[in-house]
């Protein structure tokens, strides 16, 4: 399964210090790769979830001076690195583990959908049974029923045939409207007027003026006995 299996103690406050205060967390990862590549002659290096947690524990300013490590190398020649007394994952036994809990996973659900169709028909049998069982009355129930509804229907139907007739309008209401009616009769429409007027004016035009005879002026003559008598 492993070639090698060696643990080491690795100085990263050396390396860094080099760094600025706002990069030595990353620093200290590489220093750590750097190391293990030297002395595990690999250059596919993987570090584990809780190595790199631990160096990133209190932030990117302030890693740990020095780490303890248990390293492993594949037959492949990948390195896996591990914090000391921790477990090693390696991805291979990680896969199993997950195919394995699948597999659990599917004999669980298969369990369940036999288990289902059993818990159906015996409710489908309840069910089947209080039918049955209601049925019976519901026979007796209709009959009643039937007769309660034909006088019903009768009188529904004497209602909707009320309804249907319309209501008579009251006689003060129907002369009005006859009166509105005769009135807009009457009224000539605009049009017609300009015609009127437009016939009469032909007609003037037409009519010969008649001259009428001068009037003769009447002179009353007095008596003249009338005119002696205002001299005397």
């Amino acid at each position: 399964m492993a070639d090698l299996e060696r643990t080491y103690t690795i100085p990263l406050r050396k390396e860094w210090l080099k760094a600025p205060r706002y990069k030595r967390s990353k620093k200290a990862v590489t220093a750590l790769r750097e190391f293990l590549m030297k002395h595990m002659k690999s250059e596919d290096v993987r570090l584990q979830k809780e190595l790199n947690e631990f160096i990133w524990k209190h932030g990117i300013k302030n890693p740990p001076g020095k780490i303890k490590v248990t390293v492993i190398k594949d037959a492949k020649g990948v390195v896996y690195a591990q914090l000391f007394g921790k477990k090693l994952i390696l991805p291979e036994a990680d896969k199993k583990k997950k195919k394995e809990k699948k597999k659990e996973e599917k004999k669980k659900e298969i369990k369940a959908e036999e288990k289902k169709p059993k818990e159906e028909k015996v409710e489908e049998k309840k069910e089947e049974k209080q039918e049955v069982k209601e049925e019976k009355p519901k026979e007796e129930v209709k009959e009643e029923k039937k007769e309660a509804v034909k006088p019903e229907k009768k009188q529904e139907v004497k209602k909707e045939i009320k309804e249907e007739k319309p209501e008579k309008a009251p006689k003060s209401e129907v002369k009005k409207e006859v009166k509105k009616e005769e009135k807009s009769e009457e009224k000539p429409k605009p049009e017609e007027k300009k015609e009127q007027k437009v016939e009469k004016k032909a007609e003037k035009k037409e009519e010969p003026k008649k001259v009428m005879p001068k009037a003769e002026k009447k002179t009353e003559t007095k008596p003249k006995s009338e005119k002696h008598e205002k001299k005397a």
